[in-house]
């Protein structure tokens, strides 16, 4: 690696590294930070945190909280951010502006969200800490669809999927500092929980420092707004590749693309259109087969950030055959020990490829237009998926080991169906990956198959 002379970090692989991109790329991560630290901060102080709901209602009615009461209303308290997620509607994406203007706007839902949490205990109001943690949990159904569509735009190609999966890391480290932070020896403590609770509120800030000076995607700007080169899109993208040739390859390339799509798609249109079908199933498969297949039954985190570009069909293939062959043996091994190497183990297949890749996806599958509505789309299923785990005690109450039978099923289902179903997207343009997709349409009227179907029931009517 060594630096260009006009100041871009030019690695062996040509790849450009410039200092506008990095920050472009950390500043948008750090809402998927503060998303992370709220997932991770709320159970070490729990027993504190039920003791302040339980005064709340004593001071109210001069009489403690039934225990059912308090497990119910403490159960509330964690997942409502997760169903706060859920209540982004599909809409609101698409009627978004901006990409980084969108991302501040959003911001703003972690700030009061995360004062509100701080106020709870001034005011003696388990209310109000509920409250936070469903407009929290509003900003995380936001920016974990708005974060992969500006990450995704803004990076150069050969790039992409690395920069995109720094999300995941970011998460993954917001859970490791709320963990960290909600300790009884640091801040998980009667007198300091709700000042940890707001410490979310320092890379909010940092954010609304940072965004500011970053560009807005050029990509928005020239396929979705129109602006061409000579107003903001050139500019922008000088500014994050730092090489004028570059900025000239990438701006046909987007033209070219911008002469093959629509200039708006509205949900109607995302669901009915021909060739958005095929992305779509993709995308339900990947989804539903990392949330389903195990792995929030155990848990979370590490990172395949440094073999991402390996290919995205290669590690999802992976993920899915590893997680199978866990819960397989999960079923079968009664010794503690090798079940707690073998939930590593699981957890490691799932960051390899179907966690990370679940999440941005869909930001390559479709084009332009449609774009904000997959992410949302993708949101919706990944958010509705933590919700999963509330359903687990039962099923394992009945089935016992077996239970991880069903994820295995689950993950070989996927497994297969990625295999069949889902094209490589490493290094590929947008407007190569979309002519896969609209070839598949061309030739579903002209009743030919397409080499990427096993038959003609394939072609998607």
């Amino acid at each position: 690696m060594h630096l260009h002379p006009l100041g871009v970090t030019r690695t062996n692989g040509g790849s450009h590294l410039t200092a506008t991109l990095l920050i472009s790329i950390l500043a948008a991560v750090l809402g998927s930070l503060q998303i992370g630290y709220h997932t991770g901060n709320i159970n070490a102080p729990a027993k504190i945190i039920e003791e302040f709901f339980n005064h709340t209602w004593r001071s109210r009615h001069n009489a403690s909280m039934p225990d059912h009461s308090l497990t119910l209303l403490w159960s509330l308290s964690v997942s409502i951010k997760d169903f706060g997620a859920l209540l982004v509607y599909l809409y609101v994406l698409n009627t978004f502006s901006f990409r980084r203007n969108s991302i501040l706007i959003v911001n703003c839902l972690s700030v009061v969200g995360a004062c509100l949490m701080f106020l709870s205990k001034a005011s003696e109001s388990f209310e109000v800490l509920i409250l936070g943690r469903l407009v929290f949990g509003l900003f995380c159904g936001l920016v974990m669809s708005l974060n992969p569509l500006y990450i995704q735009e803004v990076s150069p190609t050969n790039l992409r999927g690395a920069f995109a999966t720094l999300n995941q890391v970011s998460f993954a480290s917001g859970i490791l500092m709320g963990m960290v932070a909600g300790l009884e020896t640091l801040l998980g403590t009667e007198h300091n929980w709700a000042m940890m609770l707001s410490l979310s509120l320092i890379p909010a800030l940092l954010q609304y420092l940072l965004l500011p000076f970053c560009p807005e995607s050029p990509r928005f700007l020239l396929i979705n707004r129109g602006v061409e080169d000579k107003a903001q899109t050139g500019e922008s993208l000088l500014r994050l590749r730092g090489n004028v040739d570059k900025v000239q390859t990438e701006l046909e390339e987007m033209k070219e693309e911008a002469a093959h799509t629509q200039s708006a798609v509205t949900i109607h249109d995302f669901f009915r259109k021909r060739s958005y079908r095929q992305p779509i199933i993709i995308v339900l498969i990947v989804n539903l087969g990392s949330q389903l297949s195990g792995f929030n039954a155990v848990n979370k985190n590490f990172s395949s950030l440094k073999l991402i570009e390996a290919g995205r069909r290669k590690l999802l293939l992976t993920g899915f055959i590893s997680i199978a062959v866990c819960n397989l043996l999960m079923t079968i091994v009664d010794s503690v020990s090798l079940q707690v190497l073998l939930v590593f183990c699981l957890i490691s297949a799932y960051e390899l490829g179907p966690g990370p890749i679940s999440w941005f996806i869909a930001a390559e599958l479709f084009d332009q237009p449609s774009r904000p509505i997959a992410m949302a789309f993708t949101s919706m299923l990944n958010w509705g998926g933590n919700v999963f785990p509330f359903c687990l005690p039962h099923k394992q109450k009945i089935l016992g080991a077996y239970v991880y039978l069903l994820f295995m099923m689950v993950a070989l289902l996927a497994f297969i169906l990625t295999w069949i179903r889902l094209p490589e997207t490493k290094g590929r343009t947008f407007d190569d990956i979309a002519e896969e997709f609209r070839g598949a349409e061309a030739d579903c009227v002209m009743n030919n198959i397409n080499p990427m179907f096993s038959d003609k029931s394939s072609c998607l009517r």
